[in-house]
């Protein structure tokens, strides 16, 4: 079974996990901005490569998890990581708020209807963890889950954290390789970047004033972030943190966690036909010879 690749920014498997000694800003001996485009670069190319592979050697699933507050970068992170995989191999799911179908079912269907099949990358873009973080910050949103039993609230969240474990071990057992990434951004930068959208008519369109309402909940949502990731985050299903007030020291982070963590797979492409020399030549003169 996969076990996680080591960083810095993975989150302890222990559940000692500090969500408020997690850094936002990178390292001061981060690389430049203009050195980590250029490492990101060598890293898409390698990328590429190994999902060249995992797609031929078709054994393995990956499965990449992206939470994080507004603002953090989710969106433009997986444009700039995922720019030189090939589409056939890769697919991207977002998960917004459950329509009336996935409300009748138990809360992990919506997202276990999209992991990737062997041979693919799939990102979920928010996931099955906004059940343990935005419903948890807005526990009026179980009303509409229409549950058969009263929630008491010291026991259903635990209970909650326990399902996703379980699931996702079953996956990681499966052969689906789960990587999460949390994408932590300052408050104070989350500000500047609400206020960019607001300022420049074509970001606006990535701004609603409900975004407001949420950056009131902040001390809520960093708790519920922090019994998530210290919850859930296991060798088989790492979670890491990633300092996200920095884009281009946040995206060669998580390219370079991805990376390592295919080439931890040793993803080799299969053996071909095993034929003769003699074989080979007498094919090679049939598709050489006139059409």
């Amino acid at each position: 079974m996969f076990q996680a690749v080591e960083s810095p920014y993975l989150v302890p498997f222990d559940g000692s996990f500090d969500v408020a000694a997690a850094p936002p800003r990178p390292p001061d001996d981060a690389p430049s901005r203009k050195s980590c485009r250029v490492e990101l670069e060598g890293l898409i190319e390698r990328l590429s490569e190994l999902q060249r592979r995992l797609y031929a050697q078709d054994r393995w699933a990956v499965l990449l998890v992206f939470q994080a507050m507004d603002a953090a970068g989710k969106d433009g992170t997986i444009r700039a990581v995922m720019s030189g995989v090939d589409p056939a191999g890769c697919q991207v799911h977002s998960f917004k708020a459950p329509s009336t179908e996935e409300l009748d079912h138990d809360f992990l269907w919506r997202t276990a209807f999209r992991v990737p099949e062997r041979g693919r990358i799939g990102i979920f873009n928010r996931s099955h963890y906004e059940e343990v973080l935005v419903v948890r910050v807005h526990p009026e949103l179980l009303e509409r889950q229409r549950l058969p039993y009263p929630v008491d609230a010291e026991t259903f969240w635990p209970m909650r954290l326990r399902a996703i474990r379980d699931h996702e071990r079953h996956l990681a057992e499966s052969g689906t390789v789960i990587v999460k990434l949390w994408l932590n951004v300052s408050r104070e930068e989350q500000r500047e970047r609400f206020l960019s959208r607001l300022e420049e008519p074509e970001k606006r369109w990535k701004f609603s004033p409900s975004d407001v309402d949420e950056r009131d909940r902040w001390d809520d949502y960093q708790r519920a972030f922090g019994e998530a990731l210290a919850g859930t985050s296991r060798p088989w299903a790492p979670w890491y943190a990633v300092p996200a007030d920095k884009k281009p020291f946040m995206r060669l982070t998580v390219a370079r966690l991805l990376v390592e963590t295919l080439e931890s797979l040793h993803l080799t492409y299969p053996r071909g036909a095993d034929l003769s020399a003699a074989e080979i030549e007498a094919l090679h003169d049939r598709l050489a010879g006139p059409s």
